[in-house]
């Protein structure tokens, strides 16, 4: 405190000699001095008091009246557009939890579960669970074909338009597509319900519905379906279903109004080349094909 007193003493001038030369021997001397100093640089800036005044009687005193600016049409939509861009971004990033996969034309795609069981889909087919809810229930929705190979646990639950199918542990083939549903048990059991009809496969079962007529298909011994191999194979399935899946599997358009498509197919034809697969499909039936790029025709022998 003694040495604030003679700080504030030494700037107004006011220290004996002693206090000088004692303030001198400290270290404050020199942080003093240049305060001094600087301090001495330093001038009030100079106020004329009458003219402020008389500037301050002279101010506008009334309020501003405030500028509305209107809003036209377009100017609203620009508005309305942004809002509803960061409400469907909210939307997305807060609240949609859906986990979806998808294949193109004759591609087929692996996933692996959050619970580690597998799912290969087919070509031109999509998958989708909800995945904060996957510990709970594993659910998922299917539109097209996949193959499963399911880890034990709770139940698991895949929905497709034409039916439900449902299982604990197990591996199993489905295939939805327009007017054809089927579904292949390879281990375990799986339930599976329709609308027309509730069944439990055991291994080389299979349950089919077709333009909405069930049938019980025949038993088979694979260990895999045959599409995993890169080739389909059919048995008694009505032609139309086998044109959709070489439309599938190799991205064709094919013109089939000239022959009978409800006509059955038993056979198979590969992934890997168009034109063996056309002639796999066509000779047995006793049909003929012309190919122009991605469309082909189907014809009778007959009619040419």
């Amino acid at each position: 405190m003694k040495q604030e007193n003679n700080i504030l003493k030494w700037f107004d001038n006011e220290l004996s000699q002693k206090e000088i030369n004692d303030l001198k021997q400290s270290d404050n001397l020199k942080t003093l001095e240049k305060i001094a100093h600087y301090s001495s640089q330093l001038e009030a800036p100079k106020v004329d008091a009458q003219k402020a005044l008389e500037d301050f009687k002279s101010r506008n005193l009334s309020k501003k009246e405030t500028k509305v600016i209107p809003l036209n049409f377009k100017s609203f939509l620009k508005i309305a557009a942004v809002f509803l861009v960061m409400l469907t971004s909210s939307y997305f990033l807060f609240f949609n939890n859906t986990k979806s996969y998808s294949t193109e034309f004759a591609q087929t795609k692996t996933l692996t579960l959050p619970d580690n069981s597998e799912v290969i889909l087919n070509a031109q087919s999509q998958l989708a669970f909800n995945k904060k809810d996957w510990k709970n229930s594993r659910n998922l929705t299917l539109d097209g074909e996949a193959f499963f190979k399911v880890s034990k646990g709770e139940k698991f639950t895949v929905t497709t338009d034409a039916g439900i199918v449902q299982v604990l542990g197990t591996q199993f083939n489905v295939k939805e597509r327009d007017n054809y549903f089927e579904v292949q048990c390879y281990e375990g059991s799986v339930s599976v319900t329709s609308s027309q009809e509730k069944v439990v496969l055991t291994p080389g079962k299979s349950f089919r519905v077709v333009n909405g007529e069930v049938s019980l298909g025949s038993d088979f011994n694979a260990e895999n379906p045959s599409w995993l191999a890169k080739e389909s194979s059919f048995n008694n399935v009505p032609l139309w279903q086998v044109i959709n899946e070489l439309e599938i599997q190799y991205d064709l358009k094919i013109d089939a109004t000239q022959v009978n498509t409800s006509v059955t197919f038993s056979g198979s034809f590969t992934h890997t080349d168009k034109n063996i697969a056309l002639q796999a499909v066509t000779i047995p039936l006793k049909i003929s094909y012309k190919i122009n790029g991605k469309n082909v025709e189907f014809y009778n022998y007959d009619t040419k």
